[in-house]
């Protein structure tokens, strides 16, 4: 139950950050979906006991590869559906906890936080790169 109600607040959340962001109004729902997806692989990966890092990983691998789904079903940019929809995954408050600890003089929490920061930030932008270059060599293969 809790794994549904938390993929309905992704859903919520990305759609919401979706009109934030003023994506095209005929693709928030898509754009929300993308994000709910890709929330749900992250609560559950971590429900079945994998690090954080990891789970932010197969999550942006999922994020992304409906983002290139939807961008090829509906002809629209995949960053119409990717900006949106990795919300869920960006590491905003592993960054809070490492300021915070930095003001707090705690050197050990703050460096803890700050290099889960940006190995999570790291394995987005990679699973984003690996999605897109699988697809550019498929569409390169169909020419």
């Amino acid at each position: 139950m809790e794994l549904v109600l938390v993929t309905v607040g992704c859903f919520l959340a990305v759609a919401g950050f979706a009109v934030l962001v003023e994506t095209p109004r005929k693709y928030i729902l898509q754009a929300g979906f993308a994000g709910a997806f890709g929330g749900w692989v992250y609560f559950y990966s971590m429900q079945r006991g994998l690090d954080t890092v990891p789970a932010c990983f197969l999550s942006a691998l999922v994020i992304s590869l409906v983002a290139h789904i939807f961008a090829r079903i509906f002809k629209a940019p995949v960053t119409v559906f990717l900006i949106a929809g990795i919300l869920p995954t960006v590491p905003g408050a592993g960054m809070y906890r490492a300021v915070y600890y930095i003001i707090a003089d705690d050197r050990a929490r703050s460096s803890y936080y700050l290099l889960q920061t940006l190995e999570i930030a790291g394995v987005i932008a990679l699973a984003i790169f690996i999605v897109d270059t699988v697809f550019r060599i498929r569409i390169k293969r169909k020419k």
